[in-house]
C-alpha cells in the first residue's frame, strides 16, 4: 500500500490538523443581487455595471427575490435551519475592487444555520460508516470586483479593475472545524458541489469563479481540545489544489512548532507550480471589518408560506437517489454512485432503465462501453452519439441473445465513428443477429479444428486453456456473429 503525504499527516503521532472551509457559490440568476445588471460571464470589462453596483452616492440597493429563493433552496439541501428573519450588514474594508468601501453581507443574523454534509468515514466510495461535517451558516452577500494583472497594455507595471462581478449574488457556506485531513476536505467539497448542482442554483464552474473555496487550517497536539493558531489559504482554484495546499500547510505548521516557533494568524496563497503556500497578509478579525446593519435594506423575512413554496422545488438529493436506485433497479452501491453524477446522467439512466428489460445490464453498459468511449473522445455524456434510449435498446438485444457482446462493441464503435445513435447504426448494418444455427456452426468448428492440429494436440495433452483459442477462431471465422454460448457447447462436445 502506497503511503501519501495526507496519510502521513493523519497518522502523525504528536499533532493533528483541524480544518474548516468557507465556500463561496455564485447563484445562477440573470441579474445581480441588488440591481438589474447582467451577471453574464465574459462580458467586456466594466460593461455590466450601474450606479448601484458602482456604489455611486444616493444609489439604493433593491433585493433580488430570485436570489433569496435560490439561497434558501441551497440551504435546505444542506439540511440547514432557515431563519425567518435575517439581517444584511456592511462589511467594511478598503480594496481597489470594492468601489463602495464596504461589502453588503450578513453577519450575526444569517439566512440559515446548523446544517451538515455526510462523507464516508474512511474516505472514498464504499467506506463503512459516515462522518457528519457540520455547516455553521449559509449567508447571502454580494461579490466584489476583480483585479486584473495581465492581458492589457502596461500589465507589467499596473493593475486594472473590472467591476462586472461587483454585486453578483453569492452564498457563503461556512463549515464547522470538523475536517481532520486534506482527504476529508476533498470529500466534503465533492459532496457539497454535487448537492448544489442537483439543486440547480449554481453551475459551480470553478474556472469562471462560480465556486471558490478558502480553507482555515491549524494543528494542535493530538488529544488537545483547544484549537491552534489558524492560517487561511485563499484563492485556490481546484479541489485537487486545495488538498495539496492543505497537505503542505499542515506539514509547514508542524515543522514550525517542532522547531520551537509560533504560528502567525495570517492569510496565505498557494502556488500550484511549486506546491507551496506563501504569506499574503496578516489575517483580519471580525471586529476589523466594523460590521453594522445595512441601513438601506429592511430585514429579510422568509416566512413559513414562502419556505413551503421554495421547498416544493427541492429535488431528490444525490444520497437519497442512490439508495432508491439500488432498491428500484437492483444495481450496486458503486453503480448508483457512478450513475448519479452528474444529475443529467442519472436522469437519462433512469429513463433508459425504466424502458429496458434488465436495468442492471443498462448500468453495466453505461460504465463499461459508453463511459469509456466518451472519456477516450474527451466528450461529456450530453454530447454522446448514443443516447440512453440507445443503450437500453442495445441492452435488450443482448438480453434476448439477438446480438453478442462482440457485436455490441462493434456497433458502439460504428455509432461513435458515424456520430449516430445505436438504433440507427443497427438498422444501417442490416439488423445483424448472432448465429444459433448449430449445423452451420459445427461446420465452422470442424474447419477450425482441422486447421489447428498443433493446438488440438496440446488440448488433448491436457492444456485445456486451448479451448479459448478455438472459441476465438470460431468467432473470427463467423465474423463475430456466432453465439459464444452455443460455440462453447459444441466445442466441448466435439473435443470429447
Amino acid at each position: 500500500m502506497v503511503t501519501t503525504p495526507a496519510d502521513s499527516i493523519a497518522a502523525h503521532a504528536t499533532y493533528e490538523p483541524v480544518i474548516g472551509l468557507e465556500v463561496h457559490v455564485q447563484l445562477l440568476t440573470a441579474t445581480k443581487i441588488f440591481c438589474s445588471c447582467s451577471t453574464r460571464f465574459g462580458a467586456p470589462p466594466n460593461s455590466n455595471v450601474c450606479p448601484v453596483c458602482l456604489g455611486m452616492p444616493g444609489a439604493l440597493p433593491v433585493l433580488n427575490k430570485k436570489v433569496v429563493e435560490f439561497a434558501t433552496l441551497a440551504a435546505m439541501a444542506l439540511q440547514c435551519r432557515i431563519n425567518e428573519t435575517s439581517i444584511f450588514a456592511r462589511k467594511n474594508y478598503f480594496y481597489p475592487d470594492l468601489p463602495k468601501g464596504y461589502q453588503i453581507s450578513q453577519y450575526d443574523k444569517p439566512l440559515a444555520e446548523h446544517g451538515y454534509i455526510e462523507i464516508p468515514a474512511q474516505g472514498g466510495v464504499g467506506g463503512k460508516g459516515k462522518k457528519r461535517i457540520g455547516i455553521t451558516r449559509v449567508h447571502l452577500e454580494e461579490d466584489a470586483g476583480k483585479s486584473l494583472h495581465e492581458g492589457f497594455p502596461d500589465a507589467a507595471e499596473k493593475t486594472a479593475i473590472d467591476l462586472n462581478r461587483t454585486g453578483v449574488p453569492l452564498i457563503e457556506i461556512v463549515s464547522e472545524p470538523d475536517l481532520a485531513s486534506p482527504d476529508e476536505a476533498y470529500e466534503y467539497l465533492t459532496r457539497l458541489k454535487e448537492i448544489i448542482l442537483y439543486t440547480g442554483v449554481s453551475d459551480c464552474n470553478m474556472e469562471e469563479g462560480s465556486l471558490r473555496c478558502d480553507a482555515n487550517v491549524s494543528v494542535r497536539p493530538r488529544g488537545q481540545k483547544e484549537f491552534g493558531t489558524k492560517a487561511e489559504i485563499k484563492n485556490v482554484n481546484s479541489f485537487r489544489f486545495i488538498r495539496e495546499a492543505l497537505v503542505y500547510e499542515i506539514a509547514r505548521q508542524i515543522d514550525v512548532l517542532e522547531s520551537g516557533g509560533k504560528i502567525t494568524q495570517e492569510t496565505r496563497l498557494y502556488n500550484a507550480n511549486e506546491g507551496k503556500t506563501y504569506s499574503m497578509r496578516s489575517k483580519e478579525q471580525a471586529h476589523d471589518y466594523r460590521y453594522f446593519p445595512e441601513p438601506d435594506l429592511l430585514p429579510l423575512v422568509v416566512d413559513e408560506k414562502w419556505k413551503s413554496e421554495i421547498a416544493r422545488s427541492l429535488p431528490e438529493l444525490p444520497e437519497a437517489r442512490r439508495a432508491r436506485m439500488v432498491k428500484d433497479y437492483g444495481i450496486t452501491d458503486y453503480d448508483a454512485h457512478v450513475l448519479t453524477s452528474p444529475k443529467s446522467l442519472a436522469d437519462q439512466f433512469e429513463e433508459a432503465a425504466k424502458a429496458a428489460k434488465n436495468p442492471k445490464r443498462v448500468a453495466n453498459l453505461v460504465q463499461s462501453e459508453l463511459m469509456g468511449r466518451l472519456k477516450a473522445k474527451g466528450i461529456k455524456i450530453e454530447q454522446s452519439p448514443i443516447s440512453m434510449n440507445g443503450v437500453a435498446a442495445s441492452a435488450d438485444l443482448v438480453e434476448a441473445g439477438t446480438i453478442s457482446g462482440k457485436m455490441l462493441k462493434d456497433l458502439y464503435d460504428l455509432a461513435f465513428e458515424r456520430a449516430k445513435d445505436f438504433p440507427a447504426v443497427y438498422e444501417e448494418e442490416g439488423r445483424p443477429q448472432q448465429s444459433t444455427d448449430t449445423t452451420a456452426l459445427e461446420k465452422i468448428i470442424d474447419e477450425v479444428l482441422a486447421a489447428s492440429p498443433k493446438q488440438l494436440e496440446q488440448y488433448r495433452a491436457g492444456k485445456t486453456t486451448m479451448l479459448g483459442f478455438f472459441v476465438g477462431q470460431v468467432m473470427k471465422a463467423s465474423k463475430g456473429q456466432a453465439s459464444p454460448q452455443i460455440v462453447n457447447e459444441l466445442l466441448a462436445k466435439k473435443l470429447k
